[in-house]
């Protein structure tokens, strides 16, 4: 039965959110959309460059956003060292991450960087497990062996065969 609206049961009595799963498919969506148009946009541009000019409106889309959401300067204020470091590391990755994404892109063909760049799920849910202690199931394993074994499968593929 529901606790509350949006908010469900699992088998093991833990809650999961319908809004939760609604913005990861949403992530999903606009990352394929990211991907395709990032590809696309390569052709004719440095991908360093690229990056940098999407960098811009990355900013002012995350402030304008921050900014209307809340009193950021409270919540500025209120992050411990912890939480800082935390923050501008995985800053650092994603930033990393981005740009070894476009280089590969602006390298290879989306069909191969694509499912090679999503391991990085598989990557996740080993770190989740190792430093965030998450728990692993017979279904987490299960489903990281298939998404390793599909993005090997796709991303190794030949073309038209």
């Amino acid at each position: 039965m529901p606790k509350e609206v949006g908010t469900f049961l699992r088998e093991d009595g833990s809650d999961w959110c319908v809004m939760g799963i609604l913005f990861a498919l949403l992530a999903a969506l606009f990352a394929a959309f990211t991907v395709t148009l990032t590809k696309a946009g390569l052709e004719t541009v440095n991908p360093y460059l690229a990056f940098a000019i999407q960098a811009v409106l990355i900013l002012g889309i995350s402030w304008s956003i921050a900014l209307y959401s809340g009193d950021v300067r409270k919540s500025l204020s209120g992050m411990d060292t912890r939480t800082w470091v935390f923050i501008l590391s995985a800053g650092i990755c994603t930033t990393l991450s981005t740009v070894f994404s476009y280089r590969a892109l602006h390298t290879d063909d989306t069909t191969l960087v694509v499912p090679l760049e999503r391991l990085s799920l598989v990557l996740a849910i080993v770190l989740a497990v190792i430093f965030l202690k998450e728990k692993l199931t017979w279904q987490v394993i299960a489903g990281v062996v298939l998404m390793t074994a599909g993005a090997v499968l796709i991303g190794f593929s030949k073309k038209g065969g």
